[in-house]
């Protein structure tokens, strides 16, 4: 249970959200060794198994759920079915995330499928964070996390993702549904290293009037590291939609950058950004200043772009 502890603590803060008693349920190699059902959010097994329906109700203001999965043993491959209920006007956050540690010359592999249903004018923070640990030689830690949304009218949704380092394989794909007045904000943070390889995939569809989408993707790839980044918007009403991809590229990185914007409607207003460069030698040199060597300096960079 230590490692799990040591991955719980990387991927969320779990001695606050424990000691405030919120809501829920962790995952270690494949099954549910801890659940807590609150008064505004109950949290249920699916009948066949393959995960859990977390129920939000509409008093819930401000609450949180936490639903953390850690592999610390190897040749785990978890596939997991995570359903989400938010009833009209209900305020909550959502903790999510998984961590792999796995020593050298073994592998494992999480896949986390999460789907949301949004009821009017209810509002939601999902916050998400992967890692790998451990070995780092012929080590295969692979996350593939689908997301799907669906916002009714005037619900609000704000997602923060981010891989923090030691993930091998990734692919993260998010599809979004957005009604009348619903609104969808994404922020990706990726870091990858050495030969690891991270894919994204954003397809959003606006199909109410005044609903409005962004999505902001920045990146660092490392070493011999590979990143591909793909988003659609189509927008089929009056709606806003705006896609952004920031990429920093060191040593012997990539990254293939392709957004794509489909406007059904006359007054669909969608825009699409993409930069990818390396580090300026300015920032480093003012950094430098400040008695930083170049490698601290350039950390001191990614961090802050990161953020």
């Amino acid at each position: 249970m230590n490692e799990t502890n040591a991955l719980l603590s990387l991927i969320s803060d779990w001695d606050v959200l424990k000691s405030e008693g919120c809501a829920h349920s962790i995952r270690e190699n494949g099954r549910s060794v801890e659940r807590l059902s609150t008064k505004n959010i109950e949290i249920r097994a699916k009948e066949d198994g393959s995960g859990l329906d977390i129920y939000v109700a509409a008093a819930a203001r401000g609450e949180k759920v936490a639903i953390p999965a850690c592999i610390t043993a190897a040749h785990i491959d978890d596939l997991v079915y995570n359903d989400f209920h938010i009833a009209e006007g209900a305020d909550v956050t959502i903790i999510a995330g998984c961590g792999i540690h796995v020593k050298n010359g073994e592998e494992a592999r999480h896949s986390g499928i999460h789907r949301f249903f949004l009821a009017r004018g209810s509002k939601v923070r999902y916050e998400e964070k992967h890692v790998g640990t451990g070995g780092k030689k012929d080590t295969r830690r692979v996350i593939d996390p689908v997301t799907e949304v669906f916002l009714d009218e005037d619900s609000f949704l704000e997602m923060d993702t981010s891989q923090i380092g030691g993930v091998d394989s990734t692919t993260r794909e998010t599809r979004g549904h957005l009604a009348r007045g619903a609104r969808l904000v994404i922020r990706e943070h990726l870091l990858t290293d050495g030969n690891e390889k991270a894919v994204t995939k954003f397809d959003v569809t606006l199909d109410g009037e005044d609903s409005a989408v962004d999505l902001v993707s920045r990146s660092v790839a490392r070493g011999e590291s590979y990143q591909e980044y793909h988003s659609t918007i189509t927008g089929n009403a009056p709606c806003t939609g705006h896609s952004e991809c920031d990429s920093i590229i060191t040593e012997h990185g990539r990254v293939n950058a392709c957004p794509a914007l489909y406007a059904a409607h006359q007054d669909a207003s969608l825009i699409h950004e993409a930069a990818i460069g390396k580090i300026a030698g300015e920032q480093i040199m003012k950094l430098r200043t400040f008695g930083l060597s170049e490698e601290e300096a350039e950390q001191k960079i990614i961090e802050g772009f990161l953020r």
